[in-house]
């Protein structure tokens, strides 16, 4: 017998879901792939992350047992497949994909501890829910992947689902610790798409470093 697991209400999880997989079919496009690779590419990027996650917890793949996700999957697909692809680019869908990131990121925290699992694995499998399958999609495309860009997006997941094993651990209601996550890890996202905000890499460290050496020593 497995623990009752966290869910969103079902609408909201087939709307976040279908995101990811838009995200997925839209970089298909982009390489120019066929309709299979399209769907494949869907596929892995809206069930990728939880399906991570159910894996290492040892838990039933979330998809396999509701008859809906394989086929809004399949819808995104097609959508994307028969529109333009300017249609679903831009900004919209980046806020979209923001939304359903920290949603993610919330609940695989939340399933995580249902599953008796430590609070840091439980957020570290958080993250992985958030951000799996777009790593999964980007490196079977051959493109570089969200963890080997400055963006802040892992950090957001890792944010909602840091505080989602707080709330819960400190006793807190899970109706207000899982917004108050997601709250947070949505606008540090959006902080990122609006701003432009990135973390420093390892070189622009050194690089300061360097300056701020030079800079003393013409002192």
């Amino acid at each position: 017998m497995f623990p009752d697991a966290p869910a969103l209400p079902p609408a909201l999880d087939l709307a976040g879901t279908a995101v990811f997989a838009l995200t997925g079919a839209l970089l298909a496009a982009r390489l120019q792939q066929t309709f299979v690779t399209m769907a494949f590419f869907a596929l892995v990027t809206g069930v990728g992350g939880g399906s991570v996650r159910d894996m290492l917890i040892g838990a039933p793949a979330f998809w396999l047992r509701d008859p809906w996700v394989a086929l809004v999957i399949f819808v995104t697909a097609l959508i994307a497949w028969f529109t333009p692809r300017r249609w679903w680019e831009g900004s919209l869908l980046e806020w979209a994909d923001a939304a359903g990131m920290a949603a993610f990121a919330v609940l695989g925290a939340a399933k995580a501890l249902a599953f008796g699992v430590d609070p840091f694995p439980a957020a570290v499998l958080g993250i992985i829910t958030g951000c799996a399958g777009g790593v999964v999609r980007d490196v079977i495309a051959g493109v570089p992947s969200i963890i080997m860009r400055p963006e802040l997006y892992v950090t957001a997941a890792a944010l909602s689902a840091s505080l989602t094993v707080i709330g819960t651990v400190a006793g807190l209601p899970d109706a207000a610790a899982w917004t108050v996550a997601w709250a947070a890890g949505f606008a540090l996202r959006g902080a990122a798409i609006r701003w432009q905000i990135a973390l420093p890499s390892y070189r622009e460290r050194e690089r300061r470093k360097k300056e701020e050496a030079e800079a003393e020593a013409e002192r």
